[in-house]
């Protein structure tokens, strides 16, 4: 298994939609992600396991120097081989060399030992309301 990683990498629609369905759990919508992630994020990380989208993670921001990782995926065949870490120190390489500040995330706890074990993240206070 070789698995490549580009920062604002090319992708379809149709893998990325399948890839997000599976990751969280919920029917195949049709998204157009290319239109979204090009008006809104800063970048994004695809993972490709030969032409196969195996992976991904968004960065969005604010358009200064707070970035967001939103959506982190690794297509379940493909977990608990290091991708995920890899996809998110990708995301850290790119919102760093967009001159970013601070690379903020949000997760569900059971994502935790990921986050802070694996990517290096440090626990932080903040808030939140559910809209």
């Amino acid at each position: 298994m070789t698995i490549t990683y580009e920062w604002r990498g090319e992708f379809e629609n149709a893998p990325l939609n399948a890839l997000h369905a599976e990751g969280f759990d919920h029917p195949v919508l049709d998204i157009d992600w290319r239109a979204q992630l090009h008006r809104h994020s800063l970048g994004w990380v695809c993972a490709r396991d030969g032409g196969d989208l195996v992976g991904f993670v968004n960065v969005a921001w604010d358009g200064g120097v707070h970035a967001f990782v939103l959506d982190t995926l690794v297509r379940a065949d493909h977990r608990h081989r290091g991708i995920g870490a890899a996809l998110v120190a990708a995301a850290v390489e790119g919102a760093r060399a967009a001159r970013c500040e601070w690379l903020h995330v949000d997760f569900d706890d059971e994502l935790r030992e990921f986050y802070f074990d694996a990517c290096g993240f440090r626990s932080t206070e903040a808030g939140l309301i559910a809209l």
